[in-house]
C-alpha cells in the first residue's frame, strides 16, 4: 500500500486517510503552487509564470467545484476563499487581464472581481 508522509507526522497507510483529508491536501498543494506562480511568494516577480498559474487555478477550481458537495460547507468555504484569492492575484499580475468570466477557473466558479 502507498503511504503518506510529512515532516511532522510518521507515515501512514493511505487506506487509513479520510477522503476529505486527501482532497484538502491536494487542494492546498494546488493553491500554494498557484500563489507562487502568481508572484505571491517571497521572491515575487521572479517566480511569476501566468501560463502555469492558469493551469493550476483551473485544476483547483475543478477539484473544489466537483468535491464541494462531499466536503461540506466548512471545508469547501475555506478552499473557495483561497481559490478566489489566487484568481484575483492572477488578474492583478496579468498585463492583459481576461474578460470577466474568462479568467482561470471562472467557467467553473463564475466571474471573480
Amino acid at each position: 500500500m502507498s503511504e503518506i508522509t510529512s515532516d511532522t507526522e510518521p507515515s501512514r497507510d493511505i487506506a487509513d486517510v479520510p477522503a476529505v483529508e486527501i482532497i484538502n491536501t491536494v487542494a492546498v498543494h494546488l493553491l500554494s503552487a498557484a500563489a507562487v506562480k502568481c508572484g505571491l511568494s517571497e521572491h515575487g516577480d521572479d517566480e511569476i509564470d501566468l501560463a502555469e498559474a492558469r493551469k493550476l487555478i483551473t485544476a483547483l477550481a475543478g477539484l473544489i467545484t466537483a468535491s464541494a458537495p462531499e466536503l461540506g460547507d466548512h471545508h469547501a468555504r475555506v478552499l473557495r476563499d483561497g481559490l478566489r484569492s489566487v484568481q484575483l492575484a492572477f488578474r492583478e499580475a496579468s498585463p492583459f487581464p481576461d474578460a470577466p468570466g474568462q479568467g482561470p477557473g471562472e467557467k467553473l466558479t463564475g466571474p471573480v472581481n
